[in-house]
C-alpha cells in the first residue's frame, strides 16, 4: 500500500490558529474570501471575533465518534447532562449557578445525555449505509497537509482519509443537514464542491501529482436520520478548481493594492424571477 507520509497530525487548536494568523490558507477562509473580500479581511484583522457557538462545539463531538470512535470521543468528552438538584432529583438547568460552578470545574467538554443519544443515531445511520462503511472502514481521521499553490501557503485537515479505497487514494468529508433530499442544493450553497477541489489540488500538489478521489458522507439531523454518500465527479472538481485559483488570484490582487471589494459596488439589474 502506498504511503503518505506528508499526511501529518496536527491538533486542531493549532491548525486553526496558524489560519487566523495568516500563516496558511485554509478551504474555509478561501470560501469566506470568494463570498466577499471584505469579509476575509475583517476575518484576518479580527475585526469579527472567531465564534464557537455550541453547533460547532456538537459537530465536532459527533465528528469524533463517527470517525475516531467510542474510545477516543471517551477520552475528550464527558457525558453528562450535569449534577443534579436534590428537591427535584433532575438536572439543575444550564442557566443556575449550580450548573455553571460545576462546569467550570470540568476538564473535558460536556455532551448531555440527551445530545449523546442523538449521536449514537447518526453514528449507526453511517455505520448501516454499504458505501459510506466501505469508506470508512480503513485509514485515519484529521490529517493535515500543509504546502504552497501557486506560492500560497496551504493547508487542509482531512475528515478522513482512506489510501486505498477500489484500489484509489480517497478524501471524505462528513456533512449534516436537515433535510437529505436537498443535500444537492444545500452542497452548492455552503461551496462544498469548491473545499473538495481545494483539498485535491493541496493533495495532488504535495504528492507530486496524485490526484485522491473525494466524497461527501451526508447524514440527517433529524428523524429518520438518513445518510447518503456522494462522489464527487473530475469534471465538478477541475470546475470548482479553477474557480479557487481565481479567487487565489485575486487574493493576491487585494493584498497587494490593500483593497477589499464586498463584490457589490456596481449596480445590478434584477429582471428574473
Amino acid at each position: 500500500m502506498k504511503q503518505y507520509p506528508f499526511i501529518v497530525d496536527i491538533p486542531a487548536d493549532e491548525y486553526h490558529e496558524a489560519a487566523r494568523r495568516g500563516e496558511f490558507l485554509s478551504s474555509h477562509l478561501l470560501g469566506d474570501f470568494r463570498a466577499c473580500p471584505r469579509l476575509y479581511r475583517k476575518r484576518m484583522s479580527g475585526e469579527i471575533e472567531p465564534t464557537d457557538t455550541a453547533a460547532y462545539q456538537t459537530g465536532r463531538a459527533l465528528h469524533t465518534l463517527i470517525l475516531e470512535g467510542r474510545a477516543k470521543f471517551d477520552a475528550e468528552y464527558l457525558i453528562s447532562s450535569g449534577p443534579t438538584n436534590p428537591k427535584t432529583g433532575e438536572p439543575f438547568g444550564k442557566t443556575t449557578k449550580a450548573y455553571r460552578e460545576w462546569l467550570a470545574s470540568q476538564k473535558r467538554p460536556i455532551v448531555s445525555s440527551e445530545d449523546f443519544g442523538w449521536m449514537l443515531k447518526l453514528q449507526q445511520s453511517v455505520s448501516l449505509h454499504p458505501v459510506a462503511n466501505a469508506l470508512l472502514e480503513h485509514g485515519r481521521a484529521e490529517g493535515t497537509v500543509r504546502i504552497a499553490l501557486n506560492g500560497e501557503p496551504c493547508q487542509i485537515r482531512m475528515d478522513w482519509f482512506n489510501p486505498d479505497f477500489e484500489g484509489r487514494p480517497v478524501i471524505v468529508d462528513l456533512k449534516t443537514c436537515d433535510n437529505l433530499s436537498f443535500f444537492e442544493r444545500d452542497a452548492r450553497k455552503y461551496g462544498y464542491p469548491e473545499q473538495l477541489a481545494f483539498y485535491r489540488e493541496v493533495f495532488k500538489a504535495a504528492s507530486d501529482g496524485v490526484a485522491p478521489d473525494t466524497y461527501i458522507v451526508g447524514i440527517e439531523k433529524r428523524e429518520p436520520y438518513r445518510c447518503g454518500v456522494w462522489k464527487l465527479t473530475d469534471g465538478l472538481l477541475d470546475q470548482s478548481a479553477a474557480t479557487n485559483q481565481m479567487a487565489m488570484s485575486l487574493l493576491k490582487e487585494c493584498r497587494c493594492r490593500n483593497e477589499w471589494p464586498t463584490g457589490y459596488e456596481a449596480l445590478r439589474i434584477f429582471d428574473t424571477i
